[in-house]
């Protein structure tokens, strides 16, 4: 955060928002969004937004062969491109 957190404009807080997000920061402390509302409904909205998306699209761990195969498969392209 900078120095003038307090004093930073809608369109400024806005424009920082992807770095803040980035961070890991919790951006619902930041002093703009505890005296904005208009930048605390946006910021509600991106993480109802964010939410859907992890529903719509889970995070799912390949199976550990998968890791094996590539890795097969990889040797046997390398082993191929040495024997031309």
């Amino acid at each position: 955060m900078t120095e003038d957190a307090n004093i930073l404009s809608c369109a400024q807080f806005q424009a920082q928002l992807p770095e803040f997000i980035g961070s890991g920061e919790k951006i619902a402390s930041h002093p703009h969004i505890q005296s904005c509302a208009q930048c605390r409904a946006l910021l509600a909205d991106l993480e109802t937004i964010a939410e859907a998306a992890r529903q719509l699209f889970p995070i799912v761990e390949p199976p550990d062969e998968l890791w094996k195969q590539i890795e097969s498969a990889i040797k046997l392209e390398q082993e191929g491109l040495n024997r031309e």
